[in-house]
């Protein structure tokens, strides 16, 4: 036989054998992600309810619930202990898992589910995501032990369980499924990640829509037409927001190191703050600024109202909650953040006030999270694609602006934000 045609043979063995292992691997991840993606959907979908049914109890309760805040705390913070996990990283602890060997404890996903509740019925001001993503982070760690993945394939599907909790709880798998791979390594997106992110996002909101969770989604009114004026008073909005995501990040971070210095024992601090929360609520004498705040989102989106202090004072609440030692997200409130200060400036630089809270709300996301892709769906998913050019211009520009800044200390910023150039440094 030839030797040409022996290579030829050679050749065509080894990329079917290429073709073979690929296609091995997809069917590995497609039968793994619908198994992440379904159970994950179903403990998500739960947690929905018993958010809901919490921030109901507290809304009819005509602000009585608040007391529980000491309780809870308490219970809060004696559960971390017992559990061995008082030095709880939370969110970053998942993010620092997917680059590191550092493993997701066995307790979180059901401390995290039960503390958020609590915080909600209690009336703490939080949001879900960050529950939901340390929920569908320790399931998905879990269910690899389970299934006796190595190492690398652990990785994958921590962001598989992160995608399929945060889409079953906003109904957004495509947002979901690219936040996952993008929060990580800013400037690298674990692309491996793509297709059982996908599916398990796609499962999971499948499952959570089933069972009657209600899909995020605001019909958005007063989009401009596309001029140069129009496009120039969005990037001034997105400047703002870009600088209010950096206040945003450092009064989180700020509080808490203040709250821990000046109270290193973490039920004296708990307590106190539940005081001071219980004391700021009937000092605004509603329950506005407590829960997740998707009241205020409402408002400000689909009618285009607030008042001047509503983005300060939802930032304080939510500042004093977590920074106290409670449980839940900071994506909601920094959506609240964004859409009532982008609703307050809107008359300032003539745009509409339902279209500015719907831009506020992105740019601010966006600068919080360091995630301009991720920003950009959400956009699409949350508000349709009509404006999507203006929402592109207020993404990239908040994204600049807002420095290395960062809710997650654990997330990692690969590659300068204005030169083309590797930094490798921590968000801040």
């Amino acid at each position: 036989m030839p030797l040409f045609i022996r290579k030829i043979e050679k050749k065509s063995k080894e990329e079917f054998s290429h073709g073979l292992t690929h296609f091995r691997t997809f069917v590995k991840w497609c039968l793994c992600a619908v198994v992440i993606g379904a159970f994950v959907g179903c403990v998500g979908t739960l947690f929905h309810y018993m958010i809901k049914i919490s921030a109901d109890t507290f809304a009819i309760s005509n602000l009585r619930m608040v007391w529980l805040l000491p309780l809870a705390g308490v219970v809060i913070v004696a559960a971390y202990k017992f559990c061995g996990m008082d030095n709880d990283k939370g969110t970053n602890m998942i993010l620092v898992s997917v680059r590191s060997e550092e493993k997701p404890p066995v307790f979180t996903a059901p401390l995290i589910f039960i503390s958020t509740v609590l915080t909600h019925l209690a009336g703490g001001s939080a949001g879900r995501e960050g529950a939901a993503i340390q929920m569908g982070g320790g399931i998905g760690y879990q269910i690899g032990r389970l299934l006796r993945l190595d190492e690398k394939d652990q990785k994958l599907i921590i962001m598989c369980g992160m995608s399929a909790a945060f889409s079953a709880l906003f109904g957004t798998p495509v947002t979901a499924a690219i936040f996952s791979m993008e929060v990580i390594s800013v400037g690298a997106m674990y692309y491996s990640a793509l297709v059982p992110g996908v599916i398990s996002a796609l499962v999971g909101y499948c499952i959570a829509i089933r069972f009657g969770v209600e899909k995020t989604f605001f019909s958005l009114e007063g989009v401009p037409a596309i001029t140069i004026p129009s496009v120039a008073r969005v990037t001034v909005l997105a400047v703002l927001c870009g600088l209010l995501s950096i206040v945003f990040c450092v009064v989180m971070h700020g509080a808490g190191k203040l709250l821990k210095k000046a109270y290193p024992n973490k039920y004296i601090k708990i307590l106190l703050c539940s005081a001071l929360l219980i004391n700021l609520t009937y000092f605004v004498g509603s329950d506005t600024y407590n829960g997740a705040g998707m009241g205020l989102i409402k408002a400000a989106v689909l009618d285009g109202n607030t008042i001047p202090e509503a983005f300060a004072l939802k930032l304080l609440f939510t500042a004093v909650t977590l920074g106290a030692g409670f449980r839940g997200g900071e994506i909601v409130p920094s959506f609240v953040v964004g859409a009532t200060f982008g609703c307050l400036v809107a008359p300032v630089l003539g745009i509409s006030g339902t279209f500015a809270a719907a831009v506020g709300m992105i740019a601010v996301f966006c600068g919080v999270t360091n995630c301009p892709i991720t920003s950009m769906i959400l956009s699409v998913e949350m508000f349709g694609p009509q404006g999507l050019i203006f929402f592109a211009v207020a993404v990239a520009t908040s994204y600049m602006l807002s420095g290395y800044y960062g809710l997650y200390i654990g997330q990692k910023i690969l590659y300068s934000k204005d030169k083309a150039e590797f930094i490798n440094t921590s968000a801040h």
